[in-house]
Order: structure tokens, then C-alpha cells, then sequence
């Protein structure tokens, strides 16, 4: 409406009008040379109508006082000057780039992480309704994709006016499991006062290595996707026992990668998390943790933060910690996302994303760790 000035109205798809590669907002909007008018409230799920007045003769005004106005249609005459470009990987830039892309800057903090999270609720609420589930059913392991993909079914079941009592968090021990993820993932269920059961799978491991004749004291990718696997037929069958969906914890860092177990965790019914980066996981959780009124919560969430991202598929150290770390294996989030944000998003080469990721973690990892990962 600026460029053109003039008087814009706009009506966008409806909330819930698709929920596979896209969530629309409802947006409508009535602009006049570059100024709203009146807009509607986003990701409602109740119809709305807006009403306001253009003033047609201050349009008419300002594109006669405005001497630019018009010049697209006379044909201009333009100077033409050549260059060359250097490829050199000692170039002096002098723009920076930023670390970790994907993560909103803290000025617009509240309104980024609202908008993530209303994307997310708005896309499994139009799942949840239209497939009509009884209940939605998620695995909690007390790592940070879990526990924002439990923060999200929470958050559209309150929005649909649904008991939380619907959401069916299932905790699974293994032998890799450590007592401080375990004890977050049962408290953080019990503290949002979700449907909460607690399945071992130790025993059905047992059973399908004597099974396969597999030796379980074999700590190979048999041990690990075991474990996945099982995890995965149980949340599946309590899903078709309860008339529920699975909800899928995966991200988008992790799916990029290939990081999760073919016909295990790679699977469910519908995931929340499959568009946000790792990155930008932690600083939901974040945001979330630092507006909670509940100081259990909080507490809670700020230790998940704490805790190294792992799969938590082999056992733990003589201390009962985390022996197993993710980054150890597949490298920093923080690196790949920058990768993943440069090639998707600009397209560039990877011998541009590492000239890039040279200058934007300088002092932060040398260069032989940035060209390995």
C-alpha cells in the first residue's frame, strides 16, 4: 500500500486450512500508503469480519505531491559499470554474520516465540480436531525436543478447551536412562497435570536380544535402535489403544542430519517440532521457563536446559551421568544450524558456508573443528 499508494485489503486463509507444509493465520488486514487501518487477531479459530473506511481523495492527494510516484512506467535510461569478484579465503569482511541464525533477536523476543508457538498450536489443534482423537500421546524423556513438543499439547489443549488429562505422556526407561532426566520428565508431567504412565522397556529388550541372538553386553547400533524401536511400538499401540495421536519430538537439526532411528523415532502421526531447529528449541524452552508464574516449572525447564542432549542409549558413567552426548558424535547444533541456514536458505556452496562459518565462529572454533563437522 506504500509503494503503491493506495488503500490494501487482504484476507488470508483461515486457521486450520492446511496443516501439513503450511499453518495460516487467518491474517486480515486494511492498510492505507503504508499504515494499518484495522487487522484481525491471528491464529483465531472463530470467524472474524474487519470494517474500516479508505480515504480515496488523501490518496489522490498524496500521489500527486509524491513526484516518484509513476516513474516505474517511463522508460529511464541506466549507466552500466562492470566488476569483478575475488575469491580469496583471507578476505577482510566487513559485515558479520550471525551464529545462530535461526534464533530471534531478543528485541522482538515475545513476539517471535509467541508467533513459533502459534504456529505449532495451530497446526496440531486442526490435527487433533479434524482426525477426531480422543487424546494426543507423547514420549517424554526429559531432553529439550520432548519437552517443547509437551509444551505444545498442552498449550492447544487449553486453546481448544480440552481437559490436559487428554495428553498421555509416557516416560520409558532404558539403560541408558540417568535419574535426572528421569526425574524432570515425571515431574514436568505431573506439574502440567497431563495423563502421565511410566513404561520400562528394559524387559522387552531383554527379550527381543535372546530374540535375535544378540548379546546385550554388545553396545552397538543393534543396542541403541533396539531401544528406539521399542519406544516407538509403544507409543503407537497406547496411541490406537486410547484412539490417540503419536506426536512426534524430532527437529528439524536432527531430521537434517538423519539423527534418529529409521522406524523408530524418525516416526509418528504428527510432529510439532519437524520446522525448528535445535537452536531455536533451547530458546523456546527458554522463553517459555522465563514467564512461567510456576517456580516448579521453571525449575524444572532450566534443568533440561542444563542437561547435554542425548539419546540416552547407552548406559551411564560410574557416577550415573550422562555417558552418551549427542555433539560428541554428530558435532555443535550450533555449527550445523548455521550450515543448514546458509545452504537451505541462501542456496550458497559449502565451500561459501565454510568461508562463512570461518568468520562467524572466529574464537570460538578453530577452523580444522569447523571443516571436520
Amino acid at each position: 500500500s506504500a509503494r503503491c499508494i493506495s488503500g490494501y485489503v487482504y484476507a488470508s486463509a483461515g486457521a486450520g486450512e492446511s496443516t501439513t507444509d503450511v499453518v495460516f493465520s487467518g491474517n486480515g488486514l486494511i492498510a492505507e500508503n503504508g499504515k494499518f487501518i484495522a487487522t484481525s487477531e491471528r491464529f483465531s479459530f472463530d470467524s472474524q469480519l474487519i470494517v474500516s473506511d479508505l480515504d480515496i481523495e488523501r490518496l489522490q492527494a498524496d500521489r500527486i505531491r509524491n513526484s516518484n510516484f509513476g516513474n516505474g512506467k517511463s522508460e529511464q535510461a541506466y549507466r552500466t559499470i562492470d566488476f569483478k569478484t575475488v575469491q580469496s579465503n583471507d578476505l577482510l569482511l566487513k559485515r558479520t554474520y550471525d551464529k545462530h541464525p535461526f534464533v530471534p533477536l531478543l528485541s522482538n523476543r515475545d513476539e517471535s516465540c509467541e508467533e513459533i508457538f502459534s504456529i505449532q498450536v495451530g497446526g496440531l489443534a486442526k490435527r487433533w480436531q479434524h482426525t477426531h482423537s480422543e487424546n494426543v500421546v507423547v514420549g517424554i524423556s526429559g531432553g529439550l525436543d520432548s519437552t517443547l513438543a509437551l509444551l505444545v499439547c498442552v498449550k492447544t489443549a487449553d486453546k481448544l478447551g480440552f481437559d490436559r488429562k487428554r495428553i498421555i505422556g509416557i516416560t520409558m526407561p532404558g539403560f541408558g536412562t540417568t535419574d535426572r532426566t528421569y526425574n524432570n520428565a515425571i515431574n514436568l508431567m505431573k506439574s502440567l497435570g497431563i495423563t502421565m504412565l511410566e513404561i520400562s522397556i528394559k524387559d522387552a529388550c531383554i527379550q527381543h536380544f535372546a530374540d535375535i541372538q544378540h548379546d546385550p553386553n554388545q553396545h552397538d547400533v543393534t543396542y541403541e535402535n533396539t531401544q528406539a524401536r521399542e519406544r516407538t511400538q509403544i507409543l503407537m499401540d497406547i496411541a490406537n489403544k486410547h484412539n490417540g495421536l503419536v506426536i512426534g519430538t524430532g527437529d528439524l537439526s536432527e531430521l537434517a542430519l538423519g539423527w534418529a532411528t529409521y522406524n523408530g523415532d524418525h516416526m509418528s502421526m504428527y510432529s510439532v517440532n519437524t520446522s525448528v531447529p535445535k537452536t531455536l528449541i533451547r530458546y523456546l524452552v527458554e522463553w517459555v521457563a522465563d514467564h512461567s508464574p510456576e517456580e516448579a516449572i521453571r525449575k524444572i525447564l532450566y534443568d533440561v536446559l542444563d542437561t547435554p542432549v542425548s539419546p540416552e542409549l547407552l548406559p551411564p558413567d560410574a557416577d550415573g551421568k550422562i555417558a552418551q552426548k549427542t555433539e560428541e558424535t554428530v558435532g555443535p547444533y550450533e555449527l550445523h544450524d548455521f550450515f543448514m541456514y546458509q545452504m537451505v536458505r541462501h542456496g550458497f556452496s559449502p565451500e561459501k558456508v565454510y568461508f562463512l562459518a570461518c568468520k562467524a565462529f572466529d574464537g570460538v572454533y578453530q577452523k580444522p573443528v569447523i571443516f571436520k563437522w
